[in-house]
């Protein structure tokens, strides 16, 4: 089978997805087909409406209950296999997490959002993944550019790092950075510049709060991508952050993506808890059993 007859394969089998005779359910959405043989993103399928089983006992029921979760199940057979869509969808959502983790967040990102660039002592990607202690400090030149940029003792400094995916951040960073700046002003906490870390892993909040004698940092970071989505953030919330610090001390928001909680939402949330935070004067465990000074 050559490379057209397998185009001309995979476009009639997402036509017929919708052919399930006797079905009671809701016919599944597909990536339509070209003229050229050619077929859509297959990842632009809602797993949470797409619904895949044959002649269903109780088809609305399923549907119902996949809309609550972008699992996949209902993904129905083909024999004792899966069927073609399925695990093209599936090789296609692997292949964006790959993407995801070994892809750069673009220069332009950073300079177009006046963020200030620096770097931990990792040197390229490679190193990156496979040393994660040089993702978590600094050298003499970047030590030297954060305290010049967030000063001494600072109440809230915000940081967003690259972490294990571009995408999350590019898709969610700026919005949920934006909501938490405003969320502060209104409660009187205004932030200074924000930090962009390259090569970031979480305890490059701990240098940065050793360095500079902060209150509290908020840091934005990009996940590890899964096979639901590679655009997840999470913000790690850490009180008096220091080298050294337990992860017990950290408070998480995790999920931040279009499928989870909105950036702008989970800003507003953050901004909340933050003021909480120095209320308390704690973070992480201490914090959750409402155990601050």
């Amino acid at each position: 089978m050559n490379k057209e007859e397998l185009k001309a394969m995979v476009a009639q089998m997402l036509r017929d997805m919708g052919q399930n005779s006797g079905s009671t359910a809701p016919a599944p959405s597909a990536a339509p087909s070209h003229s050229d043989g050619a077929v859509d993103d297959l990842s632009k399928i809602d797993l949470r409406k797409q619904y895949l089983v044959e002649n269903p006992a109780n088809g609305p029921a399923f549907l119902a209950l996949k809309a609550k979760t972008p699992a996949r199940i209902g993904v129905g057979r083909a024999g004792a296999r899966y069927k073609t869509v399925t695990l093209l969808r599936f090789r296609a959502d692997h292949a964006a997490a790959q993407d995801s983790v070994f892809s750069q967040v673009p220069e332009s990102f950073y300079k177009s959002n006046d963020l200030v660039y620096v770097k931990t002592k990792c040197e390229d990607k490679d190193e990156y993944l496979t040393r994660p202690d040089l993702g978590r400090r600094f050298d003499e030149q970047n030590q030297a550019i954060i305290k010049e940029t967030c000063g001494p003792h600072p109440k809230v400094l915000l940081v967003i790092g690259d972490g294990l995916s571009s995408a999350a951040i590019e898709a969610n960073a700026m919005d949920c950075a934006r909501a938490i700046r405003q969320g502060l002003s209104a409660y009187g906490i205004e932030l200074g510049k924000t930090l962009f870390i390259q090569y970031c892993r979480v305890g490059a909040s701990d240098h940065i709060g050793s360095l500079t004698d902060a209150e509290l940092v908020c840091m934005l970071v990009g996940e590890r991508p899964g096979l639901v989505t590679a655009e997840s953030m999470s913000a790690y919330l850490t009180y008096n952050p220091r080298i050294g610090v337990p992860e017990s001390a950290r408070t998480v928001v995790s999920n931040i993506h279009r499928q989870g909680t909105p950036a702008v939402e989970a800003g507003a949330h953050i901004a909340s808890l933050i003021r909480q935070m120095l209320e308390k004067k704690c973070s992480g465990v201490a914090f959750r059993q409402g155990v601050g000074q």
